[in-house]
């Protein structure tokens, strides 16, 4: 019996529910999300947006990996833009397989394809087995240093 076939592409815009079950993999303990019409609303309007792109992995019609990637415009270095990647995160039935690796080269291709000049990520993991990961994703630590501003909390 053969293995389904492993498919790296763009998000179809019905795939909203298996992504955000995907995303409980990232986030356990997240913000509740706003009511199902204002979701849709945010979930067309993210799909509408040429500059924002949603990759994932399925295997026989599931979801099993992802990451989003931005493409920022850009008035500096010859007004070539740079793109952030985010949310990347793998089903833990199906991680150490390279389907994290496969999305995240996708994400690449497709900056690359839109002249990004660079490519940022982000993560709060400090597990060595991840910043690894990214490594071999082809991402350089050390080369800036990233900062995060939140929100002030509600008294």
């Amino acid at each position: 019996m053969s293995k389904p076939a492993i498919t790296v592409r763009l998000i179809a815009h019905n795939e909203l529910p298996q992504l955000l079950a995907l995303y409980q993999h990232l986030n356990p303990v997240d913000a509740p999300l706003p009511v199902e019409e204002v979701l849709q609303s945010m979930w067309d309007e993210i799909l509408d947006d040429p500059r924002l792109y949603y990759i994932v992995a399925d295997i026989g019609s599931k979801l099993v990996a992802t990451c989003n990637l931005a493409i920022v415009p850009n008035l500096t270095r010859g007004a070539h833009p740079y793109a952030i990647i985010e949310n990347v995160v793998t089903h833990p039935d199906y991680r150490r397989q390279g389907l994290g690796t496969r999305v995240l080269h996708y994400a690449l291709d497709l900056a690359w394809q839109q002249q990004c000049y660079k490519v940022m990520l982000l993560t709060s993991s400090k597990s060595e087995e991840t910043l690894h990961f990214y490594e071999r994703a082809g991402f350089k630590s050390g080369v800036k240093t990233g900062f995060i501003a939140r929100p002030p909390k509600k008294l």
